[in-house]
């Protein structure tokens, strides 16, 4: 499946904006990721195992509000950060 990348975590992927990546749920692409790009799971996941609360996870038009969400071969993930500031 396809996974967009945004831009504050495209230093994990070389600047790709968009990777390949395989699993049947959030988790097991995020794991995916991480054996790929290591680290960058940890920005999108906290120590309690949840989607940190800046990032938001959409599974195709549909948002991923847990780690079990499913996915398939032919969906495109795409992972949102919020911004801030003033």
């Amino acid at each position: 499946m396809k996974v967009r990348i945004p831009s504050p975590l495209r230093s994990y992927t070389h600047n790709k904006s968009e990777v390949e990546a395989t699993g049947e749920s959030v988790s097991d692409v995020l794991a995916f990721l991480d054996s790929e790009y290591p680290g960058i799971r940890f920005r999108m996941i906290d120590e309690q195992n949840a989607i940190r609360t800046h990032i938001k996870i959409f599974i195709n038009n549909d948002l991923a509000t847990r780690l079990t969400h499913k996915v398939k071969d032919d969906d495109t993930v795409h992972i949102i950060c919020a911004l801030s500031g003033g």
